[in-house]
């Protein structure tokens, strides 16, 4: 049973420390266990609104492996309009691969969300844009204007964004049809067997701890099919394309075939191999989209290069 709860003044969220975790900082382990940054991590340490076993901890303290953490995020019922009234600045790394009338595509770095949302008050693609003075459509909840779809704060790699309210409706729509070709990268442990494949198995809410998804029976329903690029000694670069867009999936999927994505230590990856290769986040990059522009039906598609540190880690792998 995890120890008593620190009175909260917003969402408290109790969470036991993973075996992949242990020796690790506090802001650094809690950082990649709810996909905070590690600025905010340190922030809330030091107004104690972090605890190891009951005990404050600061951000230096170390993590032990069957431990229980403990941290206060902000409110999760504050009104939206609370939520996205925080100062907008300028998203580092953030670009723009393409823009028109109707859409806005960007290259997403590392370490920023899609959009605000409760216990987030790091970067945004939303507010990147709007810094930008690019303007997107009004449709959805007030907090996720114009987005579409999303990737994870620790995932990079190709977005599109709705600008007017005709692409927005279109857009979701053919996310919602299949009719959109999302292919990633990604880097897992060892080597699939077979090299080429489809893993059709479905994805919820982890059963105790649900900052996490699982593999789980009666979840929704979750289609992910892949390519082995190239082999190294230790791990397998491979093509990914989704045909669902389920939370985590493939983080989920090839955690459950006993190849997490290196580096990501949340769904079982070995902390070791992501140290030798220079790594601190999950080796998953969304490398090319395709859609029909939703102004005029024309296909187009585009394709995110590999950021720095994902490109290092390949160097390191092949040696």
């Amino acid at each position: 049973m995890p120890p008593t709860p620190l009175p909260p003044v917003g969402e408290l969220r109790s969470l036991p420390v993973p075996d992949g975790l242990d020796g690790m900082r506090v802001d650094a382990g809690l950082a990649r266990m709810l996909g905070l940054s590690r600025t905010v991590v340190a922030a809330l340490a030091e107004e104690g609104r972090v605890a190891v076993d009951g005990r404050a901890a600061g951000k230096s303290d170390r993590l032990v492996a069957g431990g229980w953490l403990e941290v206060e995020l902000p409110d999760p019922e504050r009104e939206a309009s609370e939520v996205i009234s925080g100062p907008v600045e300028v998203v580092a790394g953030l670009g723009i691969l393409y823009e028109d009338d109707d859409i806005v595509v960007v290259d997403k770095p590392v370490g920023v969300a899609a959009h605000p949302s409760p216990g987030w008050t790091g970067p945004t693609v939303v507010g990147g844009l709007t810094a930008l003075g690019v303007r997107v459509a009004t449709s959805g909840a007030a907090e996720r204007q114009g987005i579409v779809h999303r990737l994870d704060v620790g995932t990079t790699g190709v977005m599109v964004v709705a600008k007017s309210e005709h692409a927005y409706s279109e857009l979701k729509r053919a996310f919602k049809e299949r009719t959109v070709d999302k292919r990633y990268h990604a880097v897992v442990q060892g080597h699939p067997d077979p090299s080429r494949g489809t893993i059709d198995a479905p994805i919820d809410r982890h059963p105790r701890h649900d900052w996490r998804f699982a593999v789980v029976e009666g979840g929704r329903p979750s289609v992910t099919h892949y390519d082995t690029i190239e082999a190294f000694r230790a791990a397998s670069l491979l093509d990914v394309r989704l045909e669902t867009g389920r939370t985590h999936q493939i983080r989920v999927h090839f955690s459950a075939m006993r190849h997490p994505c290196v580096g990501d230590v949340t769904y079982g990856a070995d902390p070791t191999l992501a140290k030798r290769v220079q790594l601190d986040r999950q080796w998953l990059h969304a490398h090319e989209l395709g859609f029909a522009h939703p102004a005029d039906g024309r296909r187009v598609d585009f394709t995110s290069p590999y950021p720095a540190d994902l490109a290092h880690s390949l160097e390191l792998l092949q040696d």
